[in-house]
């Protein structure tokens, strides 16, 4: 039963945002006890192809996708004709508009991981930790938490302002002699942790992408670390790489 569901709805039979069929319907359709059609109804949100709120009928999820625009994002073209960080430039790019929380700034010991990425001296090993979270129409998309030296951020609002000004944080950045020039992303998924589904409202049988950004300038010395944690029903990847010989 679950298996021609999900047929009806890969083929678009059952098209998104269409009600399904109640568990009665269902049960007198296929012939079979309404516990089991629920747990066919179960399985499929499981899947992260249907979707119930607030006790309505549940429907097929709508397919949708807030493209990550991979290093035009980061453009230096971009920045300086909008004024506008990555995340708001691509949100508004595609139609929406972007909301950007910042909810935490503070000076910390740079986790391992993050001192091996940027490539901290053992005696300077301490950074700037700030926490953004993300929306797209008000609909929450990604958490990113970015990591800065102290040696870049002391004496800037980037240790202590969540208002970045014209050109946002890699704007900032370039102020401090620190041209964003190449970046480094490795990419995961995984389902989220309860607290993540809570903060980024995601549906049942959703993953999360994790992104792990990397910021390296002229000079070819990383400057910034961000970790992000993305929706993977609102988010998608698209990179343009050149191959090296």
């Amino acid at each position: 039963m679950a298996n021609k569901l999900r047929a009806d709805i890969l083929n678009g039979e059952l098209p998104p945002g269409s009600p399904l069929p109640s568990q009665r319907e269902l049960a007198e359709k296929y012939g079979v006890a309404r516990n089991t059609a629920a747990e066919a109804v179960k399985i499929l949100e499981s899947e992260g192809l249907i979707e119930s709120r607030n006790r309505a009928r549940p429907k097929v999820r709508e397919r949708r996708r807030l493209l990550r625009l991979g290093a035009e994002r980061y453009s230096n073209r971009l920045r300086n004709e909008t004024g506008l960080s990555p995340f708001r430039a691509e949100v508004e790019k595609q139609g929406k508009t972007a909301r950007v929380n910042c909810t935490s700034i503070e000076r910390v010991p740079a986790p391992e991981e993050i001192a091996e990425r940027l490539d901290l001296p053992a005696d300077d090993d301490t950074v700037v930790r700030r926490e953004n979270w993300y929306f797209a129409d008000d609909e929450p998309v990604q958490v990113g938490i970015t990591y800065i030296p102290w040696a870049i951020a002391e004496g800037t609002v980037l240790a202590d302002s969540p208002n970045m000004g014209k050109g946002s944080l890699y704007g900032r950045f370039e102020d401090r002699g620190h041209r964003i020039t190449w970046i480094r992303e490795e990419i995961g998924s995984r389902m989220p942790t309860p607290e993540e589904t809570k903060g980024l409202a995601i549906p049942a049988g959703v993953p999360v992408i994790d992104v792990i950004h990397t910021g390296i300038d002229q000079d070819e010395k990383p400057f910034e670390v961000t970790t992000f944690t993305m929706r993977a029903d609102l988010n998608g990847l698209d990179y343009r790489i050149r191959i090296e010989d």
